[in-house]
């Protein structure tokens, strides 16, 4: 009797193992120039053809190969950077499968030419689908030229996936810029039909690779941080300002032990550590560098290697978010230099959007009564404006001698009854009085509910849920962090559970979906970052009641003493709403306004 199972013709294997590593011409670029970068490489030319569907060349020069590797790198798991099983988990090197280029040649017409440093002589291999076509001795310079040619030649179906040149080669410029940013000391070129799009010199610094990759005026808006746990983990990078973000998350460049990297721990906390500077649907620009052990991290997860998995997920999700935040709040403190500027306009806002995924949060009647234990003393009730009641100010009473925020500071007086004006050296600074105000009060909240803790409302009814396998599995192995967040939840058969406490401040809110959401965010990330956005977003609200508001006449004392305020709390640049507090007008923009030198 025949047998139905047969062993795969190796043609056959090889275009299957294509499938997963050459998506597209990015996918060749990617994989080529990571072994430029393996060999040693100080410079690496890309030349790109029809947006890498006729062709796509990468030149180096790195150690090369000998006769006998440039045969063997052509056989489907052939490799040079691991040796053993162990060698899998400390890995130091950009590629270690040995799949990439037989899945290449198996679907194009691949050229290898290559010599060994230490060697006269190189060596030329030509091949059509994966088949040895050509090999013969030839005069080269030390280092290796990789061409491939009519991508998807014998793979018609999949070649009529490719977009058009336009599309696929900005996906390679994309794929080039990260690998160059990860790499300063060495020398990129990218050439798409025979003109020169992109060049990086090698840089001494990071800043420097990331201005001639991204822009200088960018690059201005960077700061440099870096960062170190006690478990081994380093972080290094630049984090751009609030007034830098972008409608994407496209300028998130993260990269682990040197590879970069979509991951999701690392990208929440990103975005968690700039919550509540950025407006909604806004995103950051961040370049990220996190080194750690090798057997901390393990990346052979995905044919492309864009994944990771942390041992400790939960351990470096907390490393990079207090790590980013703490530089942060060192940047955005209110200083002249940190604010926004006129003559630097932010991309333009996109319209806002409420996000039906997110917890439905509520302010009850007890928000007043949180609200009102938070002051510290009586408020100083001040005189209406025409268009709004008497307000307080949520702190201590106004002091009779307030001064200024320090000696730079001089108070010009108020602008339409909602900004103050301020003069600090040659810079013109605009406050918004209920944006500054807002953000006082929302992080002197925050601080008074932080050291209070979290109390717990009992439900009259307990909520049931019903829970699929991953959601339970989450509740299961976060029990005890949910409690210590002011849940109370019993398991209730199979896979429902009784919800029958919640944090009191979030009684209001969506129980079900609030859950859902944290469970999922638990399995993730090991933090509920869902619960501590729901927070900030009842703090905000409560915050903004009793705030200064626009058009509200105030006195000389009242301006001085909210800009003193200001300057006593984190991040005063940005209300909790990620709105700028201040903008900054140079001297230099108000001499060009009237004509002057």
């Amino acid at each position: 009797m025949s047998t139905q199972i047969k062993i795969l013709p190796e043609a056959i294997a090889n275009q299957i193992a294509a499938g997963e590593v050459v998506e597209r011409p990015s996918s060749v670029v990617k994989e080529l120039v990571e072994n430029s970068i393996d060999a040693g490489a100080s410079e690496i030319i890309i030349e790109i053809e029809n947006g890498g569907k006729r062709m796509v060349r990468v030149t180096d020069n790195g150690c090369g190969m000998n006769h006998d590797d440039a045969f063997l790198c052509l056989e489907r798991h052939a490799t040079s950077k691991i040796a053993s099983e162990s060698d899998l988990f400390a890995l130091q090197s950009m590629g270690f499968r040995g799949e990439a280029l037989p899945a290449i040649a198996s679907v194009s017409r691949f050229r290898l030419q290559t010599r060994f440093s230490e060697e006269e002589t190189g060596w030329q291999i030509y091949a059509e689908g994966g088949v040895v076509r050509q090999a013969e001795a030839v005069g080269s310079p030390p280092g290796t030229v990789v061409e491939v040619r009519n991508l998807f030649f014998n793979t018609p179906a999949r070649r009529k996936f490719l977009r058009r040149d336009e599309t696929e080669f900005g996906h390679i410029a994309d794929v080039v810029s990260r690998l160059a940013m990860a790499r300063p000391d060495i020398h990129f070129k990218l050439i798409h039909g025979g003109r020169t799009h992109l060049e990086a010199l090698r840089h001494q610094r990071l800043e420097e690779r990331v201005a001639a990759l991204l822009s200088r005026t960018m690059a201005a808006e960077m700061k440099v941080f870096e960062a170190e746990s006690g478990g081994g983990e380093i972080v290094t990078g630049l984090l751009g300002m609030p007034s830098l973000s972008r409608s994407n998350g496209n300028h998130i460049y993260t990269y682990v032990n040197g590879r970069f990297v979509r991951d999701r721990v690392v990208q929440h906390a990103v975005l968690e550590a700039y919550r509540t500077l950025l407006e909604k649907r806004r995103y950051p620009v961040v370049v990220l560098f996190l080194d750690l052990p090798p057997e901390q991290v393990d990346v052979n997860v995905h044919p492309t290697k864009h994944e990771v998995r942390f041992r400790e997920q939960g351990r470096v999700h907390d490393f990079l978010l207090h790590a980013i935040r703490d530089a942060l709040r060192s940047h955005l403190t209110a200083e002249p230099r940190h604010f926004f500027s006129l003559d630097k306009p932010s991309e333009p806002r996109q319209p806002e959007i409420t996000d039906p995924s997110q917890p439905e949060v509520a302010v009850k009647a007890g928000v007043q009564e949180a609200f009102s234990a938070y002051q510290q003393s009586p408020r100083v009730k001040w005189s209406p404006s025409e268009k709004g009641e008497a307000i307080g100010f949520p702190s201590r009473p106004l002091p009779e001698d307030a001064q200024p925020v320090s000696d730079e500071w001089r108070l010009i007086g108020q602008y339409l009854g909602s900004y103050l004006l301020c003069q600090v050296g040659e810079d013109l600074l605009v406050v918004d009085q209920h944006a500054a105000h807002e953000r006082i009060g929302f992080e002197r909240l925050k601080a008074q509910f932080a050291s209070a803790g979290i109390e717990r409302q009992e439900l009259l009814l307990p909520v049931v849920i019903d829970l699929d396998h991953r959601e339970s599995a989450a509740i299961n192995e976060h029990l005890d962090t949910l409690n210590r967040l002011g849940f109370y939840i019993e398991l209730f058969g199979g896979r429902s559970i009784a919800v029958k406490s919640v944090p009191q401040l979030l009684a209001d809110a969506n129980i079900e979906r609030l859950v859902r959401t944290v469970a999922t965010e638990l399995s993730v990330s090991g933090r509920a970052s869902a619960l501590d956005e729901a927070f900030d977003e009842v703090l905000t609200l409560m915050a903004c009641h009793g705030m200064i508001r626009a058009n509200q006449v105030l006195s000389r004392l009242e301006m001085e003493a909210l800009l003193k305020s200001l300057a006593e709390i984190d991040f005063g640049s940005h209300c909790p709403h990620g709105r700028p507090v201040v903008w900054k007008l140079g001297k230099k923009d108000v001499e060009r306004m009237f004509h002057r030198r």
